[in-house]
C-alpha cells in the first residue's frame, strides 16, 4: 500500500509539474509580449507638432477635406525619412506659437519667419523656404501706394511679418492697423471694403490670388522684410528633434522630394 501510495503522489507530482510549466510557459509567453508591446509604446516618443489653420500654400483644407500643403507634406517627408512619429495640431498661428511657449507642444511648422527677436526665444531649423512681404488690395481698388493709405485702416494678421511691416510704416502713411488671426477674415475685409489692404507673406498672397481671392499685390518688400521660414522648438528644447528634421530635410532636398513638394502647390502660380 505505501508502495503504492508513493507511486500514486510521484505520478501525481509529474503531472502537476508538467501542467505548471505549461501554465508558466504560456504566462512568460504573454508578458514578453506585453512587456515589449510596453516598451515599445512607452520609449517611441510622439512628437507634437502646431501648425495654423489656413495659411495657404503651406497649410489648409483642401476639397477633400484633408488638411495638406507644403508645411505639412515637407513635415511627413521628414518624419518618414527620420522615422519619427508626429501628431500635427491645427492651431492658428498665435495659438501654435503658446502651445509651443506653455510645453503643450514640442515644436511649429507653420510659415514661421525666422527672425533676431524669434531666435531669441527658439531655435530654428535650418530655412526650408524663402519668403518676404507684400502688401495687396482689392483687384478694383484705386489706390496706388503707401501714400494712399492716410487717414484709412489696412489689415494684418497678428503675430506675422506682414503686421511688423504695417506697423514699421504707419506712422510714416498715417494709417491704422486692424488685426486678424486668420488670413481669410483679412482678405474678406479688405474686400468689403473695411480695409483698404492688407499685409502678407507674398508666397501666400500670391497663391491666394491663384485660387480668386478678389485681391492684387500692390508692393513688394523684399529687402527689409525678407525672412526665411524655419521649424521651431522651444530654445534648449528638443534639440534631437531639431536634428532629426534638418537632418530629413537635407536629405528631402537632395533626393528631389523637397522641390516635388514645392511645386505641387506652387506651379499654379
Amino acid at each position: 500500500m505505501k508502495k503504492f501510495l508513493s507511486m500514486f503522489m510521484v505520478a501525481a507530482m509529474a503531472i502537476s509539474l508538467a501542467a505548471c510549466g505549461s501554465s508558466s510557459s504560456s504566462s512568460t509567453d504573454e508578458s514578453d509580449t506585453s512587456s515589449s508591446e510596453e516598451t515599445a509604446s512607452t520609449s517611441d516618443v510622439t512628437y507634437i507638432i502646431a501648425t495654423d489653420t489656413v495659411f495657404a500654400p503651406f497649410e489648409f483644407t483642401d476639397e477633400n477635406n484633408d488638411f495638406v500643403g507644403i508645411d505639412v507634406d515637407i513635415l511627413a517627408a521628414v518624419a518618414e525619412d527620420q522615422g519619427f512619429d508626429y501628431q500635427l495640431q491645427s492651431l492658428g498661428f498665435d495659438a501654435a506659437v503658446a502651445s509651443l511657449e506653455s510645453g503643450q507642444s514640442d515644436a511649429v511648422i507653420a510659415g514661421m519667419s525666422i527672425t533676431e527677436e524669434r531666435q531669441e526665444k527658439y531655435d530654428f531649423s535650418d530655412a526650408y523656404y524663402d519668403s518676404y512681404v507684400c502688401m495687396a488690395v482689392a483687384e478694383d481698388s484705386t489706390i496706388t501706394g503707401y501714400e494712399d493709405l492716410e487717414g484709412l485702416t489696412v489689415a494684418a494678421k497678428t503675430g506675422t511679418q506682414g503686421a511688423d511691416c504695417a506697423e514699421s510704416l504707419k506712422d510714416e502713411y498715417g494709417f491704422t492697423v486692424q488685426y486678424f488671426d486668420e488670413s481669410s477674415l483679412m482678405y474678406q475685409d479688405v474686400i468689403t471694403g473695411n480695409s483698404a489692404a492688407c499685409f502678407e507673406d507674398q508666397p501666400v498672397m500670391a497663391y491666394g490670388i491663384t485660387q480668386g481671392n478678389g485681391l492684387k499685390i500692390l508692393t513688394e518688400e523684399q529687402d527689409d522684410y525678407s525672412t526665411p521660414y524655419g521649424f521651431a522648438v522651444l530654445k534648449d528644447n528638443n534639440t534631437e528633434l531639431l536634428e532629426m528634421f534638418n537632418t530629413g530635410l537635407a536629405n528631402i532636398i537632395e533626393n528631389g522630394t523637397y522641390d516635388e513638394i514645392v511645386a505641387k502647390y506652387t506651379d499654379a502660380e
